[in-house]
């Protein structure tokens, strides 16, 4: 079982990213043989600032070590591993136009102005594909915003090898992990936690200290009523549901069961709770995290060897490609 998956390069992570997308990456580790990369060359494909991506870069990554991904896995960014974007060069002679328009991520982003969106928008999943091809993976983990993609990279597979007559990539399959929570803002639950949100009250931002976790839930919305025993009975109460939520999701619970415990209870008995919860989980975290940017250096050169690992596992598909289609001669 080969598992890869990327993930933008984003900076000021909070905990909506955490629980929706690294903590899951760091429990597949134990699952098999794990790739996970940061995708700066997806960052190609809309506006870009030279420095901010550099440090995001630099910033994910930390973020990621800090939450505990480490030598089980391959951590690195694109640009270090060529592999990626010659392989995707190669699988353009394979895709199609027509299948590239009927991406449904294609319509969204761009939108009625397509004329004047970036190629690279277009060709992405083009290199998504390749980005997951090229270490032959069995397995990538897909939200429902990305099945249509790995079906693609599963369509383009198939054609290359019965284009030319190899069997060269396997067929990657979704992997379907338990699903991660939606979290919400903590201002108001009807909006997803986001780094965009102008107040910072709305998000636990990963390198915020002790003192200002346990501010920001104490000062998180709610709602006057007691909690319920059952947590269908949260319908309609969307602040409620996301404490809820962000409690069962940091202590490995389901949310059922943290109604239970504080069902006739009220968020006087929850916040604070819910707050040294948080605490004992982020706190080791950030401070991990804290003394990583200060040691940019140490986040480069794991970035490097990562890339080292990877080019070595991606060097003989690409040859074989090269070779199929004639450009090793």
């Amino acid at each position: 079982m080969r598992v890869v998956s990327g993930i933008q390069t984003t900076g000021n992570l909070h905990l909506g990213n955490y629980l929706g997308a690294i903590k899951n990456w760091v429990a597949m580790q134990d699952q098999g043989e794990c790739l996970f990369f940061l995708a700066d060359l997806h960052a190609l494909t809309g506006t870009v600032s030279p420095q901010e991506l550099a440090n995001s870069t630099i910033e994910m990554a930390a973020t990621l070590l800090a939450a505990g991904i480490d030598d089980r896995s391959i951590l690195f960014n694109q640009a270090r591993v060529p592999a990626h974007a010659e392989l995707c060069w190669i699988l353009n002679g394979t895709a199609r136009m027509g299948w590239l328009s009927r991406m449904t991520q294609w319509k969204d982003k761009a939108g009625k102005n397509r004329e004047g969106a970036s190629v690279a928008l277009f060709d992405y999943p083009v290199l998504q594909a390749a980005d997951v091809l090229v270490y032959k993976a069995t397995h990538v983990p897909v939200g429902e915003d990305q099945r249509q993609h790995l079906e693609l990279a599963r369509d383009i597979a198939t054609k290359f090898n019965l284009d030319f007559n190899v069997d060269l990539f396997p067929l990657p399959d979704a992997l379907i992990s338990k699903a991660a929570p939606r979290i919400m803002s903590l201002r108001d639950g009807s909006a997803k936690m986001s780094k965009s949100d102008p107040s910072d009250l709305s998000r636990v931002n990963l390198s915020d200290d002790d003192d200002t976790i346990a501010a920001k839930f104490r000062k998180a919305k709610s709602d006057p009523d007691v909690l319920p025993d059952s947590f269908d009975a949260l319908e309609g109460r969307p602040e409620a549901k996301n404490l809820v939520t962000i409690f069962a999701a940091l202590s490995d619970r389901e949310p059922q069961s943290v109604v239970e415990e504080f069902a006739g209870k009220g968020f006087g008995a929850l916040k604070p709770a819910l707050a040294d919860l948080a605490i004992s989980v982020l706190g080791p975290i950030r401070d991990r995290l804290v003394r990583m940017h200060n040691d940019r250096a140490h986040v480069g050169a794991e970035l490097a060897k990562g890339a080292a690992k990877a080019q070595t596992l991606a060097a003989p598909t690409l040859r074989a490609a090269q070779e199929a289609v004639g450009l090793q001669v």
